[in-house]
């Protein structure tokens, strides 16, 4: 049993469930496992590394996958737009920053336009861009976000953008999550921290157990890993992690973590470089709490797509919706 949404027609895909293209860990191996899955798979163009994205597109070959870049670092090196566009992919995704200087070229190309959002004033924005499909992220999700939370944020994008596909965004891990996004308007919904913790991705073994032990209550959304990699995004994001001994020690205390930059950032990124997660961030979402083990990532969207099908089909009996409802 299958779910058919407007996102499954316009994407051409089995499930309505698309890979968030989380930076280095969404590379070709787990972006085409979630194609070959029947959802839709995207390539993380994270920051802008040329030869890596090349060599993932390459290793990709044939399979329907897309890509998502970090759209105020996009700005910095337009030109990795114009390499995938090359690629005539079906969809580019742009996340964090104007959508304007590059929807039109990204049109023209004839890719579908998938704009990450995060308040109503940034879907309307897209929508008059043109985008194709609103990606409503919620504050639950892992790494860089906003504030709102994704349970009225997403049938508010819905309203504010109508006739547009709306897919749904942070805190979801199994098929209750898809199930609830469709109730609330959205067609699908897009997987970080869920995926992340797959065979395929492309994460250190002992983050991935991490994310699998974990409690929501113990992620935390700030600025302390973004300053002691001097990689301080632009406001209003901020970044949800896990917390951990590196964070604890240094919550409240940015200000201070700021004027000591250069000193913690080389002892971090040792740290980073052997996988000392203990100081090192894991970058995970409030999710966490619903997941527990780390299958294929085929697995986990053919559990999910059965799960919400299955929950959908039995709700009308369940809440008394049958034929013999009055």
């Amino acid at each position: 049993m299958s779910i058919s949404t407007r996102l499954t027609e316009k994407l051409q895909i089995k499930h309505p469930i698309m890979l968030a293209p989380m930076d280095l860990v969404a590379d070709a191996r787990l972006a085409c496992a979630v194609s070959g899955a029947g959802g839709f798979g995207m390539i993380g163009g994270g920051y802008g590394d040329e030869a890596w994205l090349t060599r993932q597109f390459d290793e990709a070959g044939d399979v329907r996958v897309g890509i998502g870049f970090i759209t105020w670092s996009l700005a910095r090196n337009q030109r990795l737009l114009d390499l995938v566009l090359e690629r005539r992919l079906p969809a580019v995704m742009l996340s964090f920053g104007e959508v304007a200087p590059f929807a039109p070229k990204i049109k023209q190309a004839g890719a579908l336009l998938v704009c990450q959002v995060q308040t109503l004033a940034q879907a309307r924005d897209a929508a008059a861009q043109g985008a194709d499909i609103l990606v409503a992220q919620g504050a639950e999700a892992g790494g860089h976000g906003v504030a709102r939370g994704l349970f009225p944020l997403v049938p508010a994008v819905a309203d504010a953008a109508p006739g547009v596909i709306v897919v749904a965004a942070g805190g979801v891990a199994d098929g209750r999550g898809l199930a609830a996004a469709l109730m609330l308007g959205a067609e699908g919904v897009l997987l970080g921290t869920r995926l992340y913790a797959s065979r395929e991705a492309a994460a250190p073994a002992e983050a991935k157990e991490r994310v699998a032990r974990a409690s929501g209550d113990r992620t935390i959304r700030g600025l302390i890993f973004d300053i002691a990699r001097k990689n301080v995004w632009p406001r209003p994001f901020t970044g949800r992690v896990l917390s951990n001994r590196f964070s604890d020690q240094w919550a409240g205390r940015e200000d201070e973590l700021l004027s000591r930059q250069d000193e913690i950032a080389a002892s971090y990124a040792e740290a980073r470089a052997k996988g000392d997660f203990d100081i090192a961030a894991v970058i995970a979402g409030e999710a966490v709490d619903l997941i527990h083990d780390i299958p294929p990532a085929a697995e986990i969207v053919e559990r999910m797509a059965d799960e919400a099908a299955e929950l959908l089909a039995r709700a009308p009996l369940r809440y008394g919706l049958g034929a013999s409802a009055k």
